[in-house]
C-alpha cells in the first residue's frame, strides 16, 4: 500500500472515529518492515499531536504469519492488561470500509529498537551502553515467561508441539540457494528430533525475541514490539534465541551482534528473573539457531532472485552455515 492510498483511508477512519477536525499527518513507513507497519500522528481539533503505529498486510496476500496482523490484537491488548510492556490498541479492525485489508493501530512508545548488528546512531557502540540494554532484555523475558496464556489467551490459538515446531521448516530449508546449506538443515533437524525434551513449559512466546524488536528511550527499555510470529509452544524458544543472538559462534567477523552479553550470562538473569533453572535451555538455543538458519535459507534465496530485495540477508547470510555448525555442537554435548 502506497503512502497516498493510506494517508486517504486514515484520514477517513480517524474523520469517522474522532470528528472531522482530525488531521492525519506525518505518514512515513517504518525502517525495516517490508511495509507491513507505518508511523502516523493524529492532531485533534485542540491542536494536539499523538504518534500511532498501524500494521496492515498486502492486498491479495493470504493471512499468515506475519500477514495475518489483524490476530496481533487480542494478544497485544492480553499482554497490555496483563502489564507486560507491550503497545495499547485502541483500534483493530477485521472486515472495514477504510481499507481493503484488515488492520490494528497501536499507540506509539517512546524509543528506538537496538538493531544488534547496525544500531542507529542515537545508541553509543561502547560495551558499556550497550550491555545495560542486553541485561533488561533478558531480565523483562522472564516477566513474559510468567504470562499466564490459558487465563488471558486460552482459545488464541492451539499449542504447537515440538516436533511440528522443528519440522515445519522442511519446506524452508529445501528453498536454499546454497546445496550445502539444505544438508546442514537436515542434519541438524534429526539432531534436535533425537534430543527432544519434553516440551515444557508450554506457553507465549514472540518468536524473535532480541533487541531489535524492544524499544529503548534514554537507555530504559519502553516497550515489546513485532509479534508476528508469536505463538503457543515450548515458550523456552526465547530464552533460546535471545542466547542464539548473542553468541558470536553464530556470526562472522564482517556481521555480528554489537557487545552482546555472554549467552551464560543472559541465562542466569532469565532464571534469576523466573525463580527456577531450567536445564534444556541450551536445546533451545540450539532450536533457534536452527530456525534463524532457515529463515536465512529461504530469504537470501528471495533477495538473490529479487523476489524481495533485501541486501541484509546477504549479510545474515553469512551466518547461516556457523548457525547449523553451532547447533549441533550444542546438541552434541547435551
Amino acid at each position: 500500500m502506497d503512502i497516498e492510498e493510506l494517508q486517504s483511508g486514515l484520514s477517513a477512519f480517524f474523520s469517522a472515529e474522532l470528528g472531522s477536525s482530525a488531521r492525519v499527518v506525518n505518514v512515513q513507513e517504518s525502517d525495516g518492515h517490508a511495509g507491513l507497519t507505518f508511523l502516523f500522528e493524529v492532531i485533534d481539533g485542540q491542536g494536539a499531536a499523538t504518534g500511532y503505529v498501524i500494521k496492515l498486510p498486502p492486498k491479495g496476500v493470504r493471512r499468515h504469519g506475519n500477514t495475518d496482523v489483524y490476530r496481533q490484537a487480542p494478544l497485544l491488548r492480553a499482554l497490555h492488561k496483563a502489564g507486560v510492556p507491550v503497545p495499547q490498541v485502541p483500534w483493530a479492525h477485521d472486515d472495514n470500509p477504510w481499507f481493503e485489508v484488515p488492520f490494528i493501530i497501536m499507540e506509539r512508545l517512546p524509543g528506538r529498537v537496538f538493531f544488534v548488528w547496525d544500531p542507529p546512531a542515537v545508541f553509543e557502540r561502547t560495551a558499556a551502553a550497550a550491555e545495560p540494554l542486553w541485561e533488561q532484555c533478558a531480565t523483562v523475558l522472564a516477566k513474559l515467561h510468567l504470562f499466564d496464556w490459558r487465563s488471558h489467551l486460552a482459545d488464541w490459538e492451539q499449542p504447537e508441539t515440538l516436533t511440528d515446531q522443528i519440522t515445519r521448516w522442511e519446506r524452508i530449508y529445501a528453498q536454499a540457494p546454497e546445496p550445502e546449506w539444505s544438508k546442514a538443515a537436515e542434519a541438524t533437524e534429526k539432531a534436535l528430533l533425537a534430543s527432544l525434551p519434553d516440551g515444557e513449559p508450554v506457553g507465549l512466546f514472540h518468536g524473535d525475541y532480541q533487541p531489535g524488536n524492544l524499544l529503548y528511550h534514554e537507555g530504559r527499555m519502553t516497550g515489546i514490539i513485532d509479534w508476528e510470529i508469536s505463538g503457543i509452544g515450548a515458550k523456552l524458544l526465547d530464552i533460546g534465541w535471545l542466547m542464539m543472538i548473542a553468541d558470536q559462534s553464530n556470526w562472522t567477523p564482517v556481521y555480528h551482534p554489537i557487545y552482546p552479553l555472554a549467552p551464560a550470562r543472559l541465562r542466569t538473569l532469565f532464571e534469576q528473573g523466573v525463580g527456577k533453572r531450567y536445564e534444556q535451555i541450551p536445546w533451545y538455543q540450539a532450536l533457534a539457531g536452527y530456525r534463524l538458519a532457515c529463515i536465512g535459507c529461504l530469504n537470501v534465496k528471495l533477495h538473490r532472485r529479487g523476489q524481495r530485495h533485501d541486501p541484509a540477508w546477504e549479510k545474515i547470510g553469512l551466518g547461516v552455515m556457523p548457525m547449523f555448525t553451532r547447533a549441533q555442537e550444542l546438541l552434541s554435548k547435551l
